[in-house]
């Protein structure tokens, strides 16, 4: 039984490699056949100074605002409230459907103020939560919003300086995890620390805005998110209410639009009509057009929109300022050819050409260079002087040359761009520099002969044999690991009252005191009026995994839709369940981390 197990991992491990991309470029292309996509945490500033630079809460709705101008799947988002301690955490959640974009909403609502501020505590407990819960393939980021300099407990143990050594470390981890810190400061009282906050920015690569107004909140949040995206916010319109139906004209300018958000921001409620290029009206919300509303904004997301001009209607209030701006998501990228070699000689030219991407293949739509201007950034890495050449649009590519002109080495990056959105290549070195020393020779001392000699088949045989063994000697650690594997991460759990609304604060129940499996009940501390979830068993599996299996009558539900569990419902890092109890009118969230 072990040797037929043994094959059997032996041709898995064939069938693998044979699809591995053994190439930097092949590997490449595999990685780019995924649409990147977000890790966000959004860290917010609850302290009580908030009540007078923000009385009116409209960082919430920014905050919401950003939720809404996420992908209708795959993004992921957290949530951090501190004061000097952390009040409310809401754990890297993925977005499947506009339920979970409504629940994240729902918790930026509940949160409450709190006395003291320490910057530390919020910016810590995000790196934590994104070097822990991030996807490797997504792009993380940070998004703190805060009113003022740190304000300590004179009575605590805590002092200025060790909080400065902790946000300090916590930065030097977000850069050199690729974490990018985008930061927002309220001066409404002008005692902000603007350079702080800046230099949080400038050394993760992330960007800083000042406001004295919270009214700028949702603009400044669209920046950050078409920032991040690399795209641009086109205005469309700024107009006065009248309180009747005005026209505003929004240009889909070609088909590799997936969303269109477009934000109407204004102080008041506003009504809206749609009608797509062919001039038929479109039903708001639909399959394919979402809306979503706030006390200061309303965001209409089209999903996959035709290419042309759609025409939107918008009624305001009377002498309501309206802004309208409209930020578009492409699934593309840009593609530079492989370049030659490494190493060349000064005076030499060396050929650039780039091309978008979709989807992994050569983006086959014309009709989107035509407005597309693009060059290739050089950066010399031995003086750090940089030039912008331009390149020639072909119609189809982005083509050029770059002549090496000293000794050194060069950093080459091509941008391309049209008005609502920029894409660049990953950056490639090159090198201008004489080779040195015995390292100069690709095989010093190698004759011809030697260079040609057939690779010597006991090494192929060796490897063949150690690769079985270590195959044989993983089944049996896995088998056993398997009889006696222990749980990882820890459960998030809130339970709401279904008669007031209110949910109780997270509670953080750590995993790995449980082998072979626990029960909800057990996580509920044996609470009497939990009693029926004593049924509902967790069981460690796996990859970090957990199956949940309902032995009860009671329901789990996920995404809003009730679950068969009673086989075992596979949960990963991330994944959310409710469970309504009949007994009580009350409802268990849990949220499974690792």
């Amino acid at each position: 039984m072990l040797q037929r197990k043994v094959i059997a991992y032996m041709m898995l491990l064939t069938l693998v490699l044979s699809f591995m991309p053994w190439s930097e470029e092949e590997a490449a292309a595999q990685g780019a056949q995924t649409a990147s996509k977000i890790d966000a945490m959004l860290v917010i500033d609850v302290s009580n100074s908030m009540d007078t630079s923000d009385k009116d809460k409209i960082g919430n709705e920014a905050m919401k605002m950003f939720i809404d101008m996420l992908s209708s799947t795959g993004d992921k988002v957290g949530i951090v409230a501190y004061t000097d301690k952390i009040e409310r955490e809401k754990a890297l959640l993925e977005i499947r459907s506009e339920t979970d974009k409504e629940d994240l909403k729902h918790f930026i609502d509940q949160l409450n103020r709190g006395a003291y501020t320490d910057n530390a505590v919020g910016v810590k407990e995000a790196v934590k939560v994104l070097e822990q819960g991030a996807d490797p393939a997504h792009e993380p980021m940070i998004v703190l919003l805060a009113d003022g300099n740190n304000y300590l407990n004179k009575n605590g143990s805590r002092t200025q300086a060790e909080s400065d050594q902790e946000l300090s470390a916590a930065v030097a981890a977000a850069k050199q995890k690729g974490i990018p810190i985008y930061t927002i400061g309220l001066n409404a009282d002008g005692q902000l620390n603007q350079n702080a906050l800046a230099d949080l920015s400038k050394q993760t690569n992330g960007k800083s805005f000042v406001t004295s107004s919270a009214d700028d909140l949702p603009q400044i949040l669209s920046e950050i998110f078409a920032s991040h995206q690399k795209l641009k916010i086109v205005p469309v319109q700024s107009m006065t209410g009248n309180g009747s139906y005005q026209d505003v004209t929004v240009n889909v300018p070609n088909a590799n639009v997936m969303e269109a958000n477009i934000s109407i921001m204004s102080s008041q409620p506003v009504d809206l009509k749609l009608y797509d290029p062919s001039g038929k009206e479109v039903a708001i919300p639909d399959d394919n057009v979402r809306l979503s509303r706030s006390k200061s904004y309303s965001l209409l997301k089209l999903l996959q929109p035709a290419q042309g001009d759609w025409k939107l209607q918008v009624k305001g209030a009377k002498k309501d300022k309206i802004d309208i701006n409209l930020v578009f998501n492409y699934d593309l990228k840009l593609a530079l050819d492989p370049i030659p070699s490494k190493t060349y000689k000064q005076g030499d030219k060396i050929k650039i050409n780039a091309y978008l991407t979709s989807n992994g293949q050569k983006l086959q739509n014309d009709a989107l260079y035509r407005n597309m201007n693009a060059v290739l950034h050089v950066k010399d890495l031995d003086t750090g002087n940089s030039v912008d050449l331009s390149l020639v649009n072909e119609g189809d590519r982005f083509t050029g040359e770059f002549e090496v002109k000293d000794k050194h080495e060069y950093e080459l990056k091509v941008r391309a761009e049209e008005k609502s959105f920029y894409r660049e290549t990953e950056p490639v070195k090159v090198s201008a520099k004489p080779a040195t020393g015995a390292g100069a020779s690709a095989q010093p001392g190698a004759s011809e002969g030697e260079v040609n000699k057939p690779f010597p088949m006991w090494i192929v045989y060796s490897a063949t044999g150690g690769i079985v063994l270590a195959l044989a000697a993983a089944f049996l650690i896995a088998a056993w690991k398997k009889a006696n594997r222990g749980f990882v991460g820890q459960m998030v759990i809130e339970v709401r009252d279904e008669n007031t609304g209110e949910k109780s604060h997270p509670q953080y129940k750590k995993l790995n005191a449980f082998k072979g499996k626990c029960s909800l009940h057990q996580l509920l501390q044996l609470a009497p009026e939990f009693k029926e979830t004593e049924k509902m068993v967790f069981i460690p599996d796996k990859n970090d995994r957990i199956l949940l299996k309902n032995g009860s009558n009671g329901t789990i539900e996920k995404s809003g839709r009730a679950i068969d569990a009673s086989r075992g419902l596979e949960l990963k890092s991330g994944d959310r369940v409710t469970v309504p109890l009949t007994q009580v009118d009350k409802t268990i969230w849990i949220e499974y981390i690792v």
